[in-house]
């Protein structure tokens, strides 16, 4: 998988043959590099097989590429970056200049100051066109505007699932951390992996699919087999299964509460506190509990899968009868739909919707038409069953 180095250019003047500050960059594997471009000490390093040089109309595009002994192609670009009126085309020659002397393709992406919403998501167009689908990305944001990191990080997750492209890294050189003529280098992907967690908090809150949380809590330093229950449980849940769902929980939950993965610890309580239905007494109370998580979601389907399964354990458990045998299960359900018209709706409902079929039922028709009339009535039916 090819690797393309994506780095930023600012619009210093600290030094008037560099632009930047000349600092001994050092990484975490104790190499150095001297340079006053970061991005050209960090392509030493990892060796990309591209380079992209991201800039503004006003950035220092002349000195860096005087930098670079790119020639006489960088005299347009002196009085352009004077008058911050660099155009694509002047940036084509000096980068071709480096594509030889670096011995891979160099490309310049001119883009705008990011000064709007507008503006802003240029930038991510800009980017995503530049980036081919499976490349690795590592992302230099040392230099630049102070605002342009934080857009880098947005991009980051754009181009993950807009270009399906691996986000491998993305670095800062903290000139601002220097001691003893060193300045460190520092990784920043852990933000990435922050963010993969908070995505997935949002997707759980709106699915209800801890799942997603088992290769995270896994790459966090949790055992293998441990993070599999979660994915195992909710599997069971989802398939509408809460007995098999609650054995593998069970184990889960006490694995997330001993977690002690520095990523984590910061999901382990809200997540833990979201699937705590399973301590309920009773297979009815679990279903019950997962009907109301799945009403609040809106996953209608599942909600009434949950309330018809509640209801069928709790009429099961009032005759001290086994509400894990599939006979009793289903001898309840077809006296309960003759026994009760509430009951019978709930079933009604639940056909309707698992099957996908307009319903003879004219009721049952306008109901699955309108959604907030179809909430309406589950939550009176919730109220009436139980």
């Amino acid at each position: 998988m090819n690797t393309t180095l994506i780095s930023l250019i600012g619009k210093s003047r600290l030094d008037p043959h560099t632009g930047y500050r000349s600092a001994r960059y050092r990484y975490s594997d104790g190499q150095m590099r001297e340079v006053p471009f970061f991005g050209m000490g960090l392509k030493d390093c990892i060796q990309p097989d591209k380079l992209i040089l991201v800039g503004t109309r006003g950035s220092m595009w002349d000195v860096f590429f005087d930098h670079q002994n790119a020639g006489d192609d960088i005299l347009p670009l002196i009085d352009a970056v004077a008058s911050e009126s660099v155009t694509p085309d002047l940036l084509v020659a000096p980068a071709q200049h480096l594509s030889e002397s670096f011995g891979i393709p160099v490309q310049c992406l001119l883009i705008p100051y990011a000064e709007n919403e507008a503006e802003q998501a240029k930038i991510l167009l800009e980017l995503a066109s530049a980036v081919h689908p499976e490349e690795n990305i590592v992302l230099d944001v040392t230099h630049g505007f102070r605002h342009l990191p934080m857009l880098a990080l947005v991009a980051a997750r754009y181009l993950k699932y807009v270009r399906h492209v691996q986000i491998q890294d993305v670095y800062y050189g903290a000139l601002e951390m220097t001691q003893n003529g060193e300045t460190p280098v520092l990784n920043l992907g852990g933000m990435l992996h922050m963010l993969d967690w908070i995505e997935s908090l949002a997707i759980y809150e709106r699915s209800g699919d801890y799942g997603i949380f088992a290769k995270l809590f896994e790459a966090d330093g949790m055992a293998p087999e441990r993070a599999a229950m979660l994915g195992r449980a909710a599997y069971f849940e989802r398939s509408s299964n809460p007995v098999q769902a609650r054995q593998n929980l069970t184990g889960a939950f006490r694995h997330i509460q001993q977690h002690s993965g520095a990523l984590g610890q910061l999901f382990s309580a809200p997540l833990a506190e979201n699937v705590s239905w399973f301590k309920g007494e009773s297979r009815a109370d679990w279903e019950l509990s997962l009907a109301d998580m799945y009403m609040q979601r809106r996953d209608w389907l599942r909600a009434i899968i949950f309330m018809q399964e509640g209801f069928i354990s709790r009429a099961i458990w009032r005759q001290h009868g086994d509400f894990n045998s599939f006979d009793e299960r289903k001898n309840a359900l077809d006296h309960w739909r003759v026994a009760s018209d509430d009951f019978k709706l709930l079933a009604s409902l639940r056909n309707g919707m698992a099957h996908g079929v307009r319903p003879f039922n004219e009721n049952i028709r306008r109901l699955l038409l309108d959604e907030e009339k179809l909430a309406q009535k589950l939550r009176e039916l919730r109220k009436a069953l139980f």
